[in-house]
């Protein structure tokens, strides 16, 4: 009997290898849904993130022109990938509002000043709740809103150079 209980924690790893293994193997769907889409941006009032730009709230998203809000962080890596596709929707004249999230005023301007500066405003959020009523749990993370404040589509993650022909799409169509 003694024997048995030796291979006893061998077999218990091989069961959990196993169940670990099986659940890698079954597809699922990666794809997030929101539930913010096709819903009005939530009311907020954000102070200014840095003094060379000013506050964002929710009002200034329903100026009868769509844009974009990012929510970022000088701390988050895959938001300085984003930085140059930012950069090119700018040029190519769309307007960007941002919150920054859980960061210091001191640490959004070396960001901006070190990856550039695509915004037009920057609110900070520093304990996310903003960034949690419009339904963001990470960043980087972009919304399309409307010229009404309604957010007609969310990417999650950063924006690659593939991504900007939909985000200029959206856009276009959200006018």
């Amino acid at each position: 009997m003694n024997r048995w209980l030796l291979w006893l924690p061998l077999v218990l790893f091989g069961m959990f290898f196993a169940a670990v293994a099986v659940g890698l193997m079954i597809p699922k769907d990666n794809i997030i849904e929101s539930k913010m889409v096709g819903k009005p941006m939530p009311a907020f009032a954000l102070p200014a993130a840095i003094e060379q730009r000013p506050a964002l709230s929710s009002a200034d998203l329903k100026q009868g022109k769509p844009t974009l809000l990012n929510i970022f962080a000088s701390w988050c890596v895959p938001c300085i990938a984003e930085a140059p596709q930012l950069l090119a929707l700018q040029q190519a004249g769309v307007e960007i509002n941002a919150i920054a999230s859980r960061d210091t005023p001191e640490d959004v301007a070396n960001f901006l000043n070190r990856w550039g500066n695509p915004y037009r405003r920057i609110g900070t959020d520093t304990t996310s709740r903003v960034q949690l009523a419009v339904g963001s749990s990470g960043v980087p993370e972009t919304f399309v809103i409307d010229g009404n404040g309604v957010i007609v589509y969310q990417h999650i993650g950063e924006i690659r150079p593939e991504d900007v022909p939909k985000l200029l799409e959206l856009l276009e169509e959200a006018e």
